[in-house]
């Protein structure tokens, strides 16, 4: 199994500990560019598809309502299942 796969188990398994480095690192593989905005503000987008989000602080590690939010997108453009 890849990394990549593992990420994508992890992810779907909304683990609380799921970093945005973890995060960053599938949506890059997935054909996603990071575009950063003002302040914690970060856009992730693949031709007209767009996932916005802010970066989380102090720690590294993602909300749950974040990573749902992620796991619908990629549900919704066939890129998870």
């Amino acid at each position: 199994m890849s990394k990549i796969d593992k990420l994508i188990l992890k992810l779907i398994s909304k683990p609380k500990d799921f970093t945005y480095n973890e995060l960053r690192t599938l949506l890059l593989t997935f054909g996603y560019s990071e575009v950063q905005g003002a302040g914690s503000r970060v856009c992730f987008e693949k031709n007209d598809h767009k996932i916005k989000l802010h970066k989380p602080h102090p720690s590294n590690i993602m909300k749950l309502y974040q990573l749902d939010l992620v796991i619908n997108e990629l549900k919704d453009k066939g890129l998870i299942k």
